[in-house]
């Protein structure tokens, strides 16, 4: 057998060589990327992007309590013993100081009138001759007609007559003014809240016919913490919702100089327009208004609540997520403030908005494309 020559073998040595070369060049080009692309984590979810904001927000208080009438008179009957013959009044009717608001029967106490009135005609007659006698006993003093002690005794019967007269007409006044007396007035101007007089009962002396809110005047007595009562000063305004759900101005006129021991709550006396929607019995939440100052705030959106404690996301480098606690403050529309400092949020970082509830501390994010910052709201308002 023939050998194969040297050269032809050197050549078939190059061929292999450079075809190795070009495989592997190929190969090491082409698995670099593919690296890259499997060690990459893939993004959990597409979230969209905020900043803190700064605005100039109201500082206020809050507080609960109920709504109760300014002032509340009990109208009562003054004489025992009569019936009752009309009643002019209902619950929620407004009233004028001295107006009419329910009649006794008076049949008895008009004759009673009648009577003390003859019995004072009858004092004057009976002093009238006494005068008489007196002045006859002192013009005949002198004479000696008379002694000393008849004298003196025209002049007694002379007193006795005056002081039977002035009695007569003091039981005749008293009498004039049970008569008065059986006509129910208005105290003040007011609204009727609570009426318990019926046609044709018999009342008692002292016993209450009706209640009334005195000039139709309601205030909110507030319960605040004892540690926040020096935050509150008189004639601050108030925003109080109602059970209703409808906001009313008012005003701070008194706050109580005690605290109760037991709930080291004090009393705040908030003063509310009347007529009004509040009505006495109704609960209400106030907010006292102290000033303003500067928030930084975050859509409430950006905020995740999670096992009692508020976290936002903060975006880092390839799109990773950072969870950061934050302690949260006031509350305007859609908008809510969070602490500022060493370790809280700052207007540089970028923060997670739509989609911050399903993230985790690490996850790595998609950013969709940046939609226009929603502007503070105004901070004027107070809800």
């Amino acid at each position: 057998m023939k050998k194969p020559s040297l050269k032809l073998v050197a050549i078939a040595a190059l061929v292999v060589v450079i075809g190795s070369a070009a495989v592997w060049a190929t190969t090491g080009k082409s698995s670099k990327p593919a690296d890259k692309e499997a060690s990459k984590p893939k993004a959990s979810l597409t979230v969209t992007t905020t900043k803190a904001q700064s605005a100039n927000w109201p500082l206020t208080l809050s507080a609960n309590g109920s709504i109760a009438a300014w002032q509340e008179a009990v109208v009562g009957s003054e004489l025992g013993g009569l019936q009752l013959a009309e009643v002019r009044v209902n619950v929620g009717d407004i009233v004028k100081r001295g107006q009419v608001l329910a009649r006794f029967s008076n049949d008895s106490v008009e004759a009673q009138v009648a009577q003390q009135k003859a019995a004072v005609e009858e004092a004057k007659a009976a002093l009238s001759e006494a005068d008489a006698n007196a002045e006859r006993a002192r013009t005949l003093v002198n004479s000696g007609a008379l002694s000393g002690q008849q004298t003196t005794q025209y002049e007694v019967a002379e007193r006795s007559a005056k002081a039977r007269l002035q009695s007569a007409q003091a039981s005749l006044e008293m009498q004039q003014i049970r008569l008065r007396q059986t006509q129910v007035l208005a105290p003040d101007d007011g609204v009727i809240s609570s009426r318990t007089a019926t046609v044709g009962s018999v009342a008692s002396q002292g016993q209450e016919l009706f209640k009334l809110i005195r000039q139709n005047r309601l205030e909110w007595r507030a319960e605040v913490n004892a540690t926040d009562l020096l935050q509150i000063k008189v004639g601050q305004e108030v925003k109080l919702r109602v059970t209703n759900g409808v906001v009313v101005d008012g005003k701070v006129r008194m706050v109580a100089p005690t605290v109760d021991p037991l709930t080291r709550n004090g009393l705040v006396y908030v003063d509310l327009p009347a007529p009004g929607s509040a009505h006495a019995g109704m609960f209400g939440t106030g907010q006292f208004a102290l000033g303003h100052a500067e928030a930084l705030t975050l859509p409430q959106s950006a905020v995740v609540m999670r096992d009692g404690y508020s976290y936002v996301y903060q975006l880092g480098k390839d799109d990773k997520v950072t969870q950061t606690k934050v302690t949260l403050g006031r509350r305007i529309g859609d908008r809510i403030e969070v602490a500022e400092g060493p370790n809280g949020i700052t207007m540089a970082m970028t923060l997670v908005e739509k989609g911050a509830g399903f993230l985790a501390d690490g996850d790595t994010v998609r950013v969709a494309p940046a939609a226009p910052e929603s502007k503070p709201a105004a901070p004027l308002a107070m809800k």
